[in-house]
């Protein structure tokens, strides 16, 4: 198969896999734009509950494909146009209502380390390595792009991966705010399965709420009333009755999204 970005879907879950087994998963410019059209459609569609991204094999993502980059970076305008692409299809990932789950083995590097960031939890192996050594390469990485790993990580990680270009161990990464948990690699998947399961058996649209407050509130100013008053939006959906009926019977939920 040629790279690729694949999407399938079992029940609520759909699974999003970076394809490029021959260069590590590494993205290519089609690939990146292929990668914001599949997070749009998925985005759109309101009967998902959680997306997991992966790499295909046991790789996340290394980088882009740098065999391009002599072309697709040639001019300015071509590099403008390159990494305003990839920063599209960063802000799909990161704004997609739905949440989303980055399963991690192996590199994850550069615009894989780019992507995971993206994603609203990160679980990785306990071989997986963090890092954009782009510093050995003679370029910076794109402000559009490094917003995320800066929202996430902080401007003193961020200048510790950049200035030094170090790969961190998962240990590492996980120690300074970059993953959510860390498990054997040979449990990644079926974790990263199990993270979203328990995401979707929980109310989809309390989901997309806490989503939506959490960047709003990142915003640092004061909540008008109208958004005060909008967060009790909940009180007039079927799910908020149903999770009161369900607590006083002593049974499962059953949400259904309205």
């Amino acid at each position: 198969m040629s790279p690729d970005i694949l999407c399938q879907r079992d029940g609520d879950i759909a699974t999003v896999t970076l394809f490029n087994p021959d260069k590590l998963n590494a993205l290519s410019a089609a690939m990146w734009q292929r990668l914001r059209e599949t997070m749009g459609e998925l985005s759109a569609d309101s009967s998902l509950r959680c997306i997991l991204v992966r790499g295909e094999g046991v790789v996340f993502a290394a980088g882009g494909d740098l065999e391009e980059f002599r072309t697709a970076r040639a001019t300015v305008d071509l590099a403008l146009a390159y990494h305003e692409a990839v920063g599209e299809a960063l802000a799909a990932i990161e704004s997609c209502p739905h949440p989303t789950v980055a399963a991690i083995l192996g590199p994850c590097v550069g615009g894989g380390l780019e992507i995971a960031c993206a994603c609203d939890l990160r679980i990785a192996g306990e071989t997986a390595r963090f890092g954009a050594p782009i510093m050995k390469l003679g370029f910076s990485m794109y402000p559009g792009e490094l917003a995320g790993l800066l929202r996430l990580a902080g401007p003193a990680v961020a200048k510790e991966i950049l200035l030094e270009g170090r790969l961190l161990s998962a240990a590492e990464a996980y120690a300074k705010g970059l993953l959510t948990r860390v498990v054997a690699d040979a449990q990644v998947e079926q974790e990263a399965q199990a993270t979203a399961a328990r995401i979707a058996a929980g109310a989809p649209l309390v989901a997309r709420w806490h989503k939506q407050w959490i960047a709003r509130l990142m915003e640092d100013r004061p909540l008008s009333i109208e958004e005060k008053r909008e967060s009790f939006a909940f009180l007039g959906t079927q799910d908020y009755a149903e999770g009161l009926a369900a607590f006083l019977a002593k049974r499962p939920p059953h949400f259904k999204g309205r």
